[in-house]
């Protein structure tokens, strides 16, 4: 078998080298953003009965406890930067130790409020997580909770102007309210009306999880866009198009649902990869083949029950009532499919309505563009066997 001119050795060569290049970049901007001061997140819950108030803190703890300034671009350009690293070093129970040394300041430095009065809430859960890859910023969760007497109208949440920024978010009896935050400065959050949100409905809850599904893939779903981009870049024909994403979404749908409900369980460390490797398959295959090969619909129906079970973790975390399980799954699922719609659509204004036809589309756009999908996708797979 003869290689065209497009793939001679030479090309070849340089191909890999730009996917290596790719990949030394990505570690490098990896390693550059590391050290961030991450901006912590507060999700605040009523129970059902409106008598008890719950926020749950994820937020870089070693920072805080060392001091770090939340201002500096980098914790290693701060004073503090090697009792931050030490403590980043700490194994969970080690870290927690440390805590409790610091536990009343930190206490002293939270502000919650029921109709602009004091309120005092109780730590009733803390998770000090693995070390894992020491480059990263490590998370650490703590819960509060506190009751609502009879009557209160109004929350308010906010802390110490040195834990940096803090997005306040809410989740409400039927999944979460469409109140998101983020508070700076010392700032106290927007005063939360307590029967807005628990008194939400059916309807509301659709449009949240409508739009949680959407913004799980645009902006924050790179990986998912990545994918579906390859999926469009092969052919920017409709036919195999549609072939491939009803495959892609049957299966992701099958999975998220199953692994929503719990009866299938893969850990992260095993989904994330094979979310990556995915991407890749996709990315190289493009470069490959100039058409769409007989197996690619089953291959993707593969990946996506992997890409199913990704979002399926981002569900979970809702926990959506039993009774409205069904409706929080089809509307999150909608969500998903309108975003791949957005992605698709956006790839063919921009490419296919403009190069589509043309007779170096596949030279020129198809083969550069599925290369930079396969080295971005090489790098997370890397990053996600080795360091997470």
């Amino acid at each position: 078998m003869t290689l065209t001119a497009a793939w001679q050795p030479s090309k070849i060569f340089r191909a890999l080298l730009g996917i290596a290049l790719a990949i030394l970049i990505g570690f490098l901007a990896h390693g550059a953003d590391a050290h961030v001061f991450k901006t912590s997140s507060a999700v605040v819950n009523f129970d059902r009965n409106a008598t008890n108030f719950a926020v749950r803190i994820n937020l870089n703890l070693e920072a805080i406890i060392a001091g770090i300034d939340p201002e500096v671009n980098d914790t290693s350009d701060s004073p503090n930067a090697a009792e931050y690293n030490r403590l980043r070093a700490l194994p969970p129970e080690e870290l927690k130790k440390e805590f409790e040394n610091f536990r009343q300041t930190f206490l002293d430095g939270l502000h919650f409020e029921l109709d602009g009065q004091p309120v005092q809430a109780k730590m009733v859960d803390e998770i000090f997580r693995e070390v894992g890859d020491l480059t990263i910023a490590r998370s650490t969760s703590l819960t509060f909770q506190g009751s609502l007497p009879a009557g209160a109208k109004a929350f308010t949440f906010g802390w110490s102007e040195r834990f940096g920024k803090v997005t306040v978010r809410t989740i409400s009896v039927r999944a979460r309210s469409a109140y998101i935050e983020v508070l700076e400065k010392g700032a106290t959050s927007t005063p939360l009306i307590i029967d807005n949100l628990k008194a939400r409905t059916v309807w509301d809850m659709i449009g949240d999880f409508i739009l949680i599904g959407f913004q799980h893939i645009v902006p924050k779903g790179l990986d998912h866009i990545l994918f579906v981009t390859g999926i469009f870049l092969l052919s920017t024909k409709l036919r195999p198009i549609l072939m491939q994403v009803t495959s892609f979404t049957v299966a992701h749908t099958v999975t998220l649902g199953l692994g929503t409900l719990g009866i299938i369980n893969l850990p992260s460390t095993i989904v994330e990869p094979l979310i990556a490797a995915s991407i890749v398959y996709v990315g190289v295959e493009n470069i490959m083949r100039p058409t769409l090969s007989r197996w690619r619909p089953a291959v993707v129906f593969l990946f996506g029950l992997m890409h199913g079970l990704g979002f399926a973790g981002i569900l979970k975390e809702f926990g959506i009532p039993k009774g409205e399980f069904v409706t929080g799954l089809l509307s999150f699922n909608i969500g998903v499919e309108l975003g791949q719609l957005t992605v698709i659509a956006a790839c063919f204004l921009l490419v296919g309505f403009w190069f589509g036809n043309k007779s170096w589309y596949r030279q020129r756009i198809v083969i550069p563009g599925s290369l930079a999908i396969a080295a971005v996708a090489t790098f997370w797979f890397i990053q996600r066997v080795f360091f997470v």
